[in-house]
């Protein structure tokens, strides 16, 4: 069974420097508006946490 994973953005802590956006490699991350957005196909490489200078993005395994 493929396993599904969810990115969670803390709004407070993110400041739109688009680095999660730029990191992922299947674009899973777009901005819109003033959010960022998690598109559903997020592949678990945790790129996006490990590059996000202000901590403000959590990946995890959906149960």
């Amino acid at each position: 069974m493929e396993k599904k994973f969810e990115v969670n953005i803390n709004k407070k802590w993110c400041k739109h420097c688009m680095l999660c956006v730029e990191f992922c490699p299947v674009k899973n991350l777009e901005f819109t508006g003033d959010k960022i957005k998690d598109k559903g196909k997020c592949t678990g490489c945790r790129l996006c946490e490990k590059y996000c200078p202000d901590y403000a993005i959590e990946v995890k395994e959906k149960k």
